[in-house]
């Protein structure tokens, strides 16, 4: 899969050459691209933002810097170009995986009081917020939906699994988890993860993840 990411400030995307992610770059399972807005503005001081017309605080991020950029990026008809907003589509599991489908991602990481409407109308598919709050610019978002995203790129993970059965798999949350040792300051690993009883113990998870999801979401028992 590729992503390329449009942002005013590239540097705070250095976490993602880190972890997992960074090692699945290093195999080439995964190429993510950071690009500069400001390389592509057409005024001498590389400036991207002005005042809003109609007035109001804050500055508004330019359209010609941001559409520059979008047509310097090679698409095909899998590409999907994205704005990180939070008036856009929620993020959630079955978004991720829908756009784990596609080969190519454009995100556009917005700052200050957003993006000229224009550059949305010329060149953005779709808008997704990752909640229902307000960030400071788009990439800490980016970088969220990244992540989401990569899980299901095969053999980033290395075990299929992994992203398969884990929170928000049927709509519910993951069972809880324990390594060595088996007793810790007093508490015990429940007796059935140490049973070798394989049915038991898919049971046991699967009661788990209810009472979890119950306990801490149990708006996700309400969805079909």
């Amino acid at each position: 899969m590729k992503i390329d990411v449009l942002t005013l400030f590239p540097e705070m995307f250095t976490p993602l050459n880190d972890s997992i992610l960074g090692k699945a770059q290093e195999k080439n399972l995964l190429e993510i691209n950071v690009i500069n807005i400001r390389d592509f503005s057409a005024d001498k001081h590389k400036k991207c933002d002005d005042y809003p017309f109609g007035g109001g605080a804050g500055m508004v991020m330019m359209a010609q810097p941001i559409c520059a950029a979008f047509d310097s990026i090679q698409k095909s008809d899998d590409t999907l170009c994205i704005y990180m907003s939070p008036k856009g589509k929620k993020l959630n599991q079955n978004l991720v995986k829908e756009l784990s489908s596609r080969n190519h991602l454009v995100l556009l990481c917005g700052h200050y009081e957003g993006v000229d409407q224009r550059a949305l109308d010329l060149c953005v598919d779709m808008e997704v917020s990752i909640g229902d709050y307000v960030l400071t610019g788009g990439e800490i978002p980016a970088m969220a939906l990244i992540d989401a995203v990569s899980r299901y790129v095969p053999e980033v993970l290395g075990s299929a699994e992994s992203a398969q059965d884990e929170s928000f798999s049927e709509n519910l949350l993951e069972y809880p988890q324990y390594t060595r040792p088996q007793n810790f300051r007093g508490k015990e690993v429940p007796e059935v993860l140490v049973s070798g009883n394989h049915g038991k113990i898919d049971q046991w998870r699967r009661e788990q993840k209810i009472i979890v999801t119950m306990q801490n979401r149990p708006d996700l028992l309400e969805k079909d």
